[in-house]
């Protein structure tokens, strides 16, 4: 493959995973009905489809809010390892995110005004952890975590009340945690009900009916993005660690069917040893490798061999960029530090992986001081051409008038 023919190589590569059914209409049902009736219709759901009965009215479950000893049960509960290895999580995604802060900005303008960009983080963020096949008590840290990184008063958990979840939510130290799921803990989360408060932000991945949620309320609340099925390429040059590249790729297809895994090289021999990827190619050169995943816009990309090196500062539309042999994917999902919340789909060409700003807004914060009149002359005439004439008198009546700050 050439560099040229990337695009279309990409788009061939994307469309060999299926597309998710179509469930629109009924998450947009979830959502009235939460919306409508709150706490019933949480219930209602949370009946139906962790049993995959029918209910009738009002179905009388236990508490919504997890009390806070299930949290301290679960965590005396779980097994040292796994805690020891969550607490190293832990302190390596809380030093990353902390990392990417900003801090306010004033800005003084020649006219005499400043304008200052204050970083504000919100008040309530929600972090949803799927529990289908599996808990994920990595979802848990990479969301919470990031959250009290950017200052957030209060961060909540969605999710069914594996121990394992709850462990994890009390390491963390969030607020509070919710044994909601599905569309209707975001339909929940984003409205508020009875018992769960309306958040500002809502971050995790989850189901085809969790993020066909997540857009139908993305006008009301924050959000992160729209997971869609993971994705792997690599890019094996000379010298890389064949044994090691083919175990993650093997590892990215654990994440379940429409995981998206490509293999890439401009060597022959490289690419016939990497035959559990999904999809192989054979590259004209190093720069027909780079063009390609370029093109795809991974959600993880790795780069092994020799070139890797080289290659890593041309990299522009990774969700996340693992470089070296030693550096597999896995580690980014638990203890690398950088998040596993990750653009997929294409979607790295725009977006970021999970981080503080997520969590956070700028807002501008003015003081025109002795500025107005001067501001007024090159302002006046712009509302003027824009058919405002009373953006124009505003203006104006600053202009002749000497107002006190």
């Amino acid at each position: 493959m050439r560099a040229e023919h990337a695009p279309n190589v990409a788009a061939q590569i994307r469309a060999t995973v299926p597309a998710g059914a179509s469930v629109a209409g009924d998450v947009a049902e979830i959502i009235a009905a939460v919306r409508a009736r709150g706490d019933d219709a949480l219930h209602e759901y949370e009946a139906k489809f962790s049993s995959g009965g029918e209910t009738h009215g009002h179905t009388l479950g236990p508490p919504l809010k997890l009390p806070n000893a299930a949290l301290d049960i679960a965590l005396d509960g779980l097994d040292d390892a796994v805690r020891a290895g969550l607490e190293v999580a832990i302190a390596n995604v809380r030093a990353v995110a902390e990392a990417g802060l900003d801090q306010d900005r004033l800005v003084t303008l020649p006219e005499g005004q400043t304008v200052n960009l204050r970083e504000i983080p919100v008040r309530r963020a929600a972090v949803y952890a799927p529990s289908g096949r599996h808990p994920y008590p990595s979802t848990v840290v990479m969301g919470a975590i990031t959250a009290r990184a950017a200052g957030v008063d209060e961060v909540v958990i969605a999710t069914a009340p594996h121990p394992v979840l709850l462990a994890a939510a009390r390491l963390c130290e969030v607020d509070a945690v919710y044994r909601i799921t599905g569309a209707q803990a975001i339909a929940a989360l984003a409205y508020g009900t009875e018992s769960v408060p309306r958040v500002d932000v809502i971050v995790g991945p989850g189901s085809l009916w969790v993020q066909e949620a997540k857009r139908q309320v993305s006008s009301v609340v924050g959000i992160d993005g729209f997971a869609g099925p993971s994705d792997l390429t690599v890019i094996a040059t000379k010298g890389a660690d064949v044994e090691a590249l083919r175990l993650d790729l093997q590892a990215q297809a654990e994440h379940g069917e429409g995981s998206l895994t490509v293999a890439i090289s401009d060597d022959a021999e490289i690419i016939e040893q990497l035959d559990v990827a999904g999809n192989r190619v054979l590259a004209y050169d190093l720069e027909a490798a780079l063009a390609l995943a370029e093109a795809l816009a991974p959600e993880h990309l790795q780069l092994a061999g020799e070139a890797a090196e080289a290659l890593a500062p041309r990299i522009r539309s990774a969700g996340c960029l693992f470089v070296g042999n030693a550096s597999g994917t896995a580690f980014g999902d638990y203890v690398a530090g950088s998040n596993h919340t990750l653009p997929t789909e294409g979607a790295a060409r725009f977006a970021s992986g999970l981080n503080v700003r997520h969590f956070r807004r700028r807002m501008a914060e003015v003081r025109l001081h002795d500025a107005a009149p001067a501001l007024a002359q090159a302002g006046v005439p712009i509302a003027e051409a824009e058919g405002f004439a009373a953006h124009a008198a505003s203006m104006r009546f600053r202009q002749d008038s000497r107002l006190t700050p």
